[in-house]
């Protein structure tokens, strides 16, 4: 991402803003009060603000999908009603619960429920499959899981992997189970079902639950190859939640949030759906992302606010104009990865005031939101961040001749590391040696410490900061995090592969980087057949995952310690001129091989012929 001046903040642009600092002071401070709750032994997170959005705004709308609308009192009941069976059946504070529903009520209802009883809900990423699930569950060692109909056969096929009883192992039909329960399958028990009779009142429990009580697993790439769990304590809840909805949107109980992202990621559920339960606003949800049907579902959910991924911008953007681009009553927008390319563009064309772009890492400890509305920027941090030199190879922070780290200048990128103190604990991960590795020490001083993110960003003024890129074994494409060692290791279990490198590229005007590997034929080129290949692929992991471009290389180059040369290959990506005699081979949308990129074929691709 390239800097422009106009990405600078001046003192006349600051000095611009004053009247709405001035206008925003009382919120901020009231925002900040609610998201630093500081006394242990004071109820807080979501349970308890679901609570306290349902006695502020109990009849208005709290979750809307398709014709489904339910009340915060209906929602609050709902959850009720099942937090109160959880307990009958032994589910106790502590407790971990797996959790995998596609986007839809019950899954944020279920959620809430096991907030409310203290138990920790282990969010699957409903794309995940075989050793990966099975992988994702056993890390948590859950004592329940509640899988949705539309899931069923994903979880079946790793069921004798997972120690999980069948008393159980809940089910929710893919229906409106508010009104219909449905029925269960054999060896499930119908979560809906079980607990309709069950009492409706706020459970004890729900006062029961402090700031360092997790609340989530939330689910990260992880460089072992395999995902990692990150903690998301209750209290984080309540700083992301006021943090967003009461200081960066002023969201009011009259606010509906639109949010088409998947909500076993942070920013889909903690970001936007926090957000929404700050202003006891609506929240209205999509089952999977749809561009033609977006603006359609806006209007018809008088959606004032929106949560987006930046490539959910590029896909609205891409589709045709039309006279009815503005007519909706979007005022403001919250997420990240929007890029400076299409900002201008989105914001002008669908007339958003606001883009509130943020930066967070669900297993880290900053934030930064744009609150001051400036263009192309991810705003400024109440925590303390500093940006400093890095390894180009490596991706390590490097060091002085006296072992400190040394900070970039202003307009430079560096690698961002955040400040671990009481004003900003690191929760990690729920395996603390993958914690210890994301923590660094005697950074600036003895005795410091830094959470390690992993992402470059740069200074462009005023405390306001700008994304650049993500360093290290993952990059970012369809939303998702893509961890490069979890391709490869998928990629070496074909037989004809004896080698594999994977790595992310960029492809001209899209968002993030499309997955790419370089592989070792384990005979020769002849031996690979690539419609097989590709099969093989979609097969063993998530269609985000996949990569679209592979090179062939009869040897793979390593440095002097035998790592792969992956800044190289980042490079030279897909364009067959610089890779020398190693072909390239591309996956085309909506085909079901890779052919060979030649010149016309880089072209087309880089020229916008194909949509990714």
């Amino acid at each position: 991402m390239s800097r422009t001046l106009n990405d600078t903040i001046t003192w006349g642009m600051m000095l611009r803003k004053l009247p709405s600092i001035a206008k925003a002071i009382p919120r901020v401070v009231k925002g900040m009060k609610a998201a630093n709750v500081k006394d242990p032994t004071q109820p807080c997170g979501l349970g308890w603000s679901f609570e306290q959005a349902t006695l502020r705004n109990p009849d208005g709308p709290a979750l809307l999908l398709g014709e489904v609308r339910l009340t915060y009192a209906q929602v609050n009941q709902w959850a009720n009603r099942i937090a109160h069976h959880l307990i009958a059946q032994g589910i106790g504070k502590g407790d971990v619960v797996a959790i995998f529903i596609e986007n839809r009520p019950e899954l944020l209802v279920t959620i809430l429920a096991m907030a409310k009883v203290g138990a920790i809900s282990a969010l699957l990423n409903t794309s995940q499959t075989r050793d990966t699930l099975a992988h994702s569950l056993n890390l948590v060692a859950p004592v329940a899981i509640v899988v949705g109909e539309e899931l069923v056969p994903a979880f079946n096929a790793v069921r004798e992997r997972v120690d999980i009883e069948a008393a159980r192992t809940w089910f929710v039909a893919d229906q409106d189970t508010y009104r219909h329960p449905g029925n269960s399958p054999d060896g499930f028990i119908n979560l809906m079902t079980a607990s309709c009779d069950a009492c409706s009142d706020n459970p004890v429990s729900s006062q029961q639950v402090f700031l360092d009580d997790p609340c989530f697993y939330i689910y990260t790439s992880g460089t072992t190859g395999l995902p990692k769990a990150g903690v998301f304590k209750h209290g984080r809840w309540m700083r992301s939640s006021a943090s967003f909805g009461l200081i960066a949107l002023d969201m009011q109980p009259q606010d509906i949030v639109y949010c088409t992202l998947p909500l076993y990621h942070a920013t889909g559920l903690c970001v936007c759906w926090g957000a929404a339960i700050s202003g006891a606003s609506g929240f209205a949800i999509r089952r999977k992302f749809s561009a033609s049907q977006f603006w359609s579902d806006v209007r018809k959910y008088r959606a004032t606010t929106l949560g987006y991924v930046g490539e959910l911008c590029r896909y609205l953007v891409d589709q045709p104009r039309s006279v009815d681009d503005s007519r909706h009553s979007v005022t403001k927008m919250i997420g990240n990865g929007l890029r400076p390319g299409a900002w201008s563009e989105f914001k002008t064309r669908f007339a958003v005031d606001h883009i509130c772009e943020l930066y967070a890492a669900s297993d880290g400890n900053i934030g930064f939101t744009n609150i001051l509305n400036f263009d192309n920027t991810i705003g400024f941090s109440l925590m303390s961040w500093e940006l400093v030199a890095y390894d180009h190879d490596s991706g390590a922070p490097t060091r002085d001749a006296k072992g400190f780290m040394r900070k970039v200048a202003k307009g430079e990128q560096g690698l961002l590391l955040a400040r671990i103190d009481d004003k900003a604990p690191l929760d990690g991960y729920t395996d603390p040696q993958k914690t210890a590795k994301v923590v660094l020490h005697d950074v600036f001083k003895k005795g410091d410490r830094y959470f390690n993110t992993g992402d470059l960003l740069r200074n462009i003024g005023f405390g306001h900061a700008q994304f650049v890129d993500r360093l290290g074994d993952t990059y970012r494409w369809k939303g998702e995090n893509v961890s490069t060692t979890e391709v490869e290791n998928i990629l070496l279990q074909h037989p004809h592969i004896a080698e594999a490198v994977a790595y992310g590229v960029e492809i001209h005007n899209t968002n993030g980087r499309a997955g790419m590997a370089a592989i070792t034929p384990a005979e020769s080129l002849a031996t690979l057949d690539f419609s097989e290949l590709l099969a093989f692929a979609r097969q063993q992991m998530p269609a985000y995952a996949v990569p679209l471009f592979l090179r062939v290389k009869v040897k793979m180059e390593t440095t002097g310690t035998f790592k792969y040369q992956k800044t190289r290959l980042k490079d030279e990506a897909f364009d067959p001129n610089k890779t020398g005699d190693d072909p390239i081979y591309a996956w085309l949308p909506d085909t079901q091989t890779y052919v060979q990129v030649t010149e016309q074929v880089l072209a087309d691709i880089q020229g916008g012929k194909y949509r990714y």
